[in-house]
């Protein structure tokens, strides 16, 4: 099967669509593919999958082709005009007046140029005037086959899969899942989703399980979810029970909302698992049932930082018993302009927590919070430093000029929906050219969709849901969605995270 992403580059002169900005320099033109645009390799151990039984790591790439995009014209049949598909009327990344709902994607759950004063009310806690019980951080305890394993072998594990580890006293990785020192049920539910750790749990498990603060660099679709999420769970076993009403002993920060979710989705079956209680907290959904959640009390908390600022400053929720944090996608939430968001929450959270933080990047923005919020961490990378674009993926960058577009994109499209089981991903800048483009596309017959910052969480899960299944196979994207959204292009064994 041949899948392709088609996204927009740069052209000799200006565009109808300009490229995100996540797109404009080589080095990083295959950022967005990482999770979204992996074909016959392996599932990363951040989703769970149904089967065990899966193809070996790169032992097919696919060919993407990424091109600048003006407007399209096709003499498609009219299976998705827009007289006639779903809710009627125009489309145009909305459902009309008698659709769905407002629009559905991208949200931020609290993105920072809404909520500049979000947590404008909270007081900063004097931790050294408080009487903190002090906390079990250390669980791990190294079992005799990893402490037998020769250093020459680690070594050569390492040098192969391209880590660095620098920090004191780091633990030796862990190659199989019955030597991370969990509970025999999750390592049951590891070993009948996957075959073995990646590289980025290998590592991260024993130190994380040590107590250990974490500056992980690694690539999006690394398996990074399950890297920190299980030492989470242990880690919150390790606690004293949890009163209803009282705050999560795990806090996981991200984003966007659709990662939240992704998160969420990852964790819930491992968390249930142990007897845990989990709960996602983002922006444009109702609060009534999340503030539900918390009134109860849970264990984890995966949250965007703008909703949980609101629950904070409300009452509804604290984090006096938060000892376990984690700080997903750290470069992209400064990239948004998060930081002061993130360093109130942080203030909220007691001064001898675990602190693990995940990025892709390592710029200095994400340097001086890891000094501020960190103590003593272990600093692991896989690959490079800078975005670079997945190997596992063969991507052809074309650069047209702007009377070119519309032929070679009219000619890719029709290439491409010859295809069985396609799909097609078209990232544009801005939500106008999303909703304008799709209008377009739709009048022409092609079956499209696009979700982008303005669509109500509705028509959002709406959306991927009808992308993911195949049933609306061409897909418009704001850059919101570059980094980190799960989309499965292969049925039965294969799964992108």
């Amino acid at each position: 099967m041949l899948s392709r992403v088609l996204v927009e580059t740069v052209s000799r002169l200006s565009l109808y669509l300009k490229p995100p900005s996540s797109l404009r320099t080589p080095s990083s033109v295959g950022r967005i593919f990482q999770r979204l645009c992996v074909t016959s390799t392996p599932p990363e151990a951040s989703s769970v999958l149904k089967e065990k039984n899966r193809q070996p790591l790169g032992d097919q790439k696919t060919v993407y082709h990424q091109v600048a995009l003006q407007k399209m014209r096709s003499g498609r049949d009219s299976r998705y005009d827009d007289r006639g598909y779903r809710n009627g009327g125009s489309y145009g990344g909305g459902y009309g007046s008698g659709g769905r709902g407002g629009g559905g994607f991208g949200g931020y759950g609290g993105r920072a140029g809404r909520d500049q004063m979000a947590g404008r009310g909270l007081r900063e806690i004097d931790w050294r005037s408080q009487d903190l019980k002090q906390i079990e951080k250390n669980f791990y305890h190294e079992l005799p086959v990893v402490a037998q394993r020769s250093q020459f072998e680690v070594d050569r594990w390492m040098q192969e899969n391209q880590v660095t580890v620098h920090g004191r006293d780091v633990p030796r990785p862990v190659f199989e899942f019955n030597e991370s020192g969990f509970p025999e049920v999750l390592v049951n539910m590891l070993y009948s989703n996957f075959e073995r750790p990646t590289i980025i749990q290998s590592i991260s498990w024993p130190i994380a399980s040590s107590g250990r603060d974490i500056v992980s660099i690694a690539k999006t679709g690394s398996g990074k979810t399950l890297a920190f999420i299980l030492p989470g769970i242990i880690h919150t076993t390790k606690q004293p029970p949890r009163g209803r009403g009282e705050g999560p002993s795990v806090l996981v920060l991200l984003p966007t909302r659709e990662l939240a979710q992704q998160v969420q989705e990852v964790s819930r079956e491992y968390c249930k698992a142990m007897g845990l209680s989990v709960t996602c907290l983002f922006g444009g959904a109702a609060r009534g049932s999340q503030a539900r959640d918390l009134e109860r009390g849970v264990d984890v908390a995966i949250a965007t930082p703008g909703r949980l600022l609101d629950f904070l400053e409300s009452g509804t929720t604290n984090l006096r018993r938060c000892s376990y944090l984690v700080l997903d996608e750290a470069d992209r939430m400064l990239d948004m302009g998060f930081e002061p968001q993130i360093r109130k929450i942080v203030s909220q959270i007691r001064p001898d927590r675990q602190t693990l933080m995940f990025s892709a990047t390592w710029p200095k923005e994400v340097r001086a919070l890891a000094s501020d919020f960190q103590s003593d961490h272990a600093f692991l990378n896989v690959g490079s430093l800078e975005l670079a674009a997945n190997h596992n993926i063969t991507q052809v960058v074309e650069v047209v000029e702007e009377y070119q577009k519309q032929g070679r994109m009219m000619s890719l499209l029709t290439d491409i929906m010859n295809q069985p089981e396609c799909k097609t991903l078209v990232f544009v800048e801005t939500k106008r050219k999303a909703d304008d483009l799709t209008r377009s596309m739709r009048r022409d017959g092609w079956p499209t969709l696009c979700i982008h910052g303005d669509k109500n969480q509705g028509e959002r899960d709406w959306v991927l849901s009808e992308f993911k299944s195949g049933k609306t196979p061409i897909l418009l994207a704001t850059d919101v969605a570059a980094r980190g959204l799960d989309v499965n292009f292969l049925r039965q064994r294969n799964s992108e995270t």
